[in-house]
């Protein structure tokens, strides 16, 4: 199509859409005119569901219900007229006859429009041709559509549109609502796992004065009234440990996060993460807790942990496979750290495997990197990596066994990281030593690096005990058990650059 025929069609479009636009809105200044304004509907009694109709047709025929949805389609032949009405829990067809609702209403139905919301009251039948319907004795309608729906494969198929109208993306693709009614179930499954194991649910604050428990580069914000800086939290995990010194022992909280990075199918800079912590407990405990939680909301919300992603067959039933990020390394990248300690041979290693490398790179900084571009991706079934150099670990508790290391974990899924915990730092003198590390990397340019939190500090010179602490992201998981490729498909209303209406 040259581009002359296009501007010609978009303009026809346009001009279509005009003229639409225009006849529903006399539609609507009609209404008024007679006295029927359906925006003046307060509330409408609906005395039954779609779904319940369907399912319990055997008992509800014959009986008079009240529904109220969206109309999705309209079939006329004369004075009969069939069409589709949604509403939260599905579809139901509606059967109308104008000996049954009247020639002044049946006339007022005829002119509603695809889109429109109506309240409807009838009996429960079933049509010659098998289909379970209502037949329709009193059609009211409760909103006015003055905007056409897309046509489900024709207007709604650009992703961008659908992420920025996402209401209509659930109106005209069920699929949709079905992600989110998961999501929901997945986070009731996750709280309820918590709950039945003493954990409490807590709220931290989400405007820090200082952006602690992870590295990430966080929003600013200013208050007025205090005069000062204030951040969107990056994690609430500093929080939630003061609580643990406080003597609450097992805590949780489900919430949002905001990091100012970069967007991907992967990320968004506003994010929904679980962290825990409990007392008395180390990263060997996390594991097990991780495993069994995870199973079991698969198995409460899919009735299965053998699922598919993206077309790789995953089992989620425990015990998930555990490697040392060093063993991970060798096994999958080839290259042995225990044997290597001079900087020369390091970036030598790395290089010979395509990596490099600018500046001086320690030990553990290496390992990670190394992690990062030569196993990440070989992880497809559930794997816990455990023993994370000392380097990226500011928080973690050393591994004493182990000079250079830490108690710290992730979850690799599909080669996707799914999850963090450590065995805590505990030592207040060790935790200022971590802390001072931290700012002269943020001196040196690194903004992601952790900021020095005094009153964490002192807190923890009343003692925190010895704990485990766990987070898991919790779009990703939701990616995962509904085998959605993009972040963005999981978030109601996920981040987008502005765009004129």
């Amino acid at each position: 199509m040259t581009e002359n025929n296009e501007i010609r069609e978009n303009n026809i479009q346009q001009e279509d859409l005009n003229e639409i636009l225009r006849v529903r809105r006399e539609k609507l200044l009609e209404l008024q005119r007679t006295g029927k304004d359906p925006f003046e509907q307060v509330k409408y009694e609906v005395t039954a569901k779609s779904s319940e109709i369907i399912e319990e047709f055997e008992t509800r025929e014959g009986q008079t219900v009240s529904v109220a949805g969206r109309l999705m389609s309209k079939r006329g032949m004369g004075k009969v007229s069939f069409c589709d009405l949604h509403d939260r829990y599905g579809k139901i067809q509606l059967y109308i006859r104008m000996n049954d609702v009247g020639e002044e209403k049946y006339a007022e139905f005829k002119k509603y429009d695809i889109g429109d919301i109506v309240g409807v009251k009838g009996e429960v039948f079933k049509t010659q041709k098998g289909e379970i319907s209502i037949k329709v004795s009193d059609i009211v309608m409760l909103s006015k559509s003055l905007q056409p729906l897309p046509e489900k494969w024709h207007g709604l198929k650009d992703t961008d549109l659908r992420y920025r109208q996402r209401y209509l993306d659930l109106l005209v693709n069920p699929e949709v609502k079905n992600i989110f009614v998961t999501r929901s179930r997945i986070i009731k499954e996750i709280r309820r796992f918590l709950d039945d194991r003493e954990f409490l649910e807590v709220e931290t604050p989400i405007l820090n004065p200082i952006p602690g428990g992870a590295a990430a580069r966080p929003f600013i914000t200013h208050h007025n009234a205090l005069d000062m800086d204030l951040y969107l939290r990056i994690a609430p995990e500093l929080y939630l440990k003061r609580l643990i010194i406080g003597g609450m022992e097992r805590v949780y909280e489900i919430g949002r996060m905001f990091r100012n990075e970069g967007i991907s199918v992967k990320h968004n800079p506003e994010f929904t993460m679980m962290e825990l912590y409990q007392a008395y407990a180390d990263y060997h405990d996390m594991m097990k807790l991780t495993e069994d939680m995870v199973s079991t909301v698969a198995q409460k919300v899919l009735g299965t942990c053998q699922i598919t992603y993206q077309g790789v067959s995953v089992d989620l039933t425990p015990p998930w496979r555990r490697l040392t990020m060093l063993d991970a390394v060798k096994e999958y990248g080839g290259i042995d750290f225990d044997k290597l300690s001079d900087p020369e041979e390091i970036k030598a290693a790395l290089k010979h495997k395509g990596i490099e490398t600018e500046g001086n790179i320690g030990w553990g900084e290496a390992l990670a990197l190394a992690f990062e571009e030569l196993v990440e991706h070989h992880l497809i079934q559930p794997t816990f990596i455990y023993d994370y150099p000392i380097e990226i670990s500011p928080l973690t508790k050393k591994k004493y066994s182990r000079p250079g290391l830490t108690e710290r974990f992730e979850i690799f899924i599909c080669g996707r990281e799914y999850g963090n915990a450590y065995s805590e730092l505990n030592d207040p003198i060790d935790q200022k030593e971590r802390f001072d590390d931290q700012m002269r990397k943020r001196q040196a340019g690194d903004e992601e690096a952790n900021m020095e939190d005094k009153d964490y500090l002192l807190a923890m010179e009343y003692g925190l005990p010895p704990t485990g602490g766990l987070g898991i992201g919790i779009d990703r998981l939701v990616m995962l058990l509904t085998d959605s490729y993009s972040i963005r498909d999981v978030i109601l209303f996920p981040t987008m650059r502005l765009k004129d209406m």
